[in-house]
């Protein structure tokens, strides 16, 4: 039975994910930081950006123009990260061929996309990924905004994210 996506008022499911440009977090012995949600539970509020596929251009596009809101997301007492079902190596070549300065974390074992309610059946007959999704989650772990995007090609609502950031601040 597929999970249903996560509504506004929901608690937000830990993860445990790994990255490979991510600065914080533990990190294992070949260098990739554990990032967990809820190291940011009191902290900050943090926007999760689940996208299809490194290197396609959608997500180039997402994930460059997040980076150049970065500042502004920040000042509103969020921390940004992306989140695919790509490895974490390949996310970081990703990252640094496009100059993308948003933490990547890998979802490779699809289990987060699952928790959230995010899981695409057949992505480009690949089998299942990751729809184009974007959560705003408060510092006591409760969703405050979600959004589905129709189709993966549709960039998630920035100004909507920004409206409910400036609320939260």
């Amino acid at each position: 039975m597929p999970f249903m996506t996560l509504t506004t008022g929901s608690k937000a499911p830990d993860f445990s994910l790994k990255s490979a440009n991510y600065e914080g977090g533990e990190k294992d012995d070949i260098g990739l930081s554990t990032v967990r949600l809820s190291d940011f539970h009191g902290k900050s509020n943090v926007v999760l950006l689940f996208f299809p596929g490194v290197f396609t251009p959608p997500c180039t596009e997402e994930m460059c123009t997040v980076t150049a809101l970065g500042g502004d997301l920040e000042l509103l007492g969020a921390t940004v990260l992306g989140i695919s079902v790509d490895s974490p190596l390949a996310q970081k070549v990703w990252a640094e061929k496009e100059g993308i300065g948003v933490p990547l974390l890998s979802d490779y074992e699809k289990k987060t996309v699952a928790a959230f309610g995010v899981t695409h059946d057949d992505f480009l007959g690949l089998g299942s990924g990751s729809k184009r999704a974007a959560f705003v989650i408060d510092r006591s772990g409760s969703v405050r905004y979600a959004e589905v995007t129709p189709t993966l090609p549709e960039q998630p609502n920035f100004e909507a994210i920004r409206s409910v950031l400036a609320e939260l601040k």
